[in-house]
């Protein structure tokens, strides 16, 4: 699966760990940066992400900053994107199940690295449930993206 990575300096050393963890479970990642430690803006390498999944370059996307919230904000200002702040795997399984989100953020301050890898496990390993009430919504909310 490709898949988007990109974080800000407060999500980089938990991005590298989930990159390591993508890239030995076969999946290939498109890491828009953050490159180093150093400051760096949330905001971009949120859009940036986000535009890859948007365009179909990436199926899936996967960011961290300091909190997740910044970040995941950021994505969602992007049409098409629906980006869900995840903090444990249980919201991340449901954000694709019901939701049908096609990113995730976590938080490199909140969340413990096994943790994270758990929640990007939950997150790539569920499947959107079709028709019904959620396939209603989601199309509810796609509906606010279009106006």
């Amino acid at each position: 699966m490709k898949i988007a990575l990109g974080s800000d300096h407060g999500g980089y050393a938990l991005k590298l760990a989930i990159k390591e963890h993508l890239e030995k479970a076969g999946h290939q990642i498109t890491d828009v940066g953050s490159h180093d430690a150093n400051r760096a803006e949330y905001p971009f390498y949120g859009e940036k992400a986000a535009r890859l999944v948007a365009a179909g370059e990436c199926e899936l996307g996967v960011l961290v900053c300091g909190t997740g919230c910044g970040i995941s904000l950021s994505a969602n200002r992007v049409r098409g994107i629906r980006c869900s702040n995840c903090s444990e795997p249980v919201t991340a399984r449901l954000s694709r199940e019901h939701n049908n989100c096609n990113m995730i953020a976590l938080g490199g301050r909140i969340v413990g690295e096994q943790m994270a890898l758990d929640i990007v496990d939950s997150f790539l390993n569920a499947r959107f449930i079709t028709g019904g009430r959620h396939e209603e919504r989601v199309k509810m909310i796609e509906a606010i993206d279009r106006d």
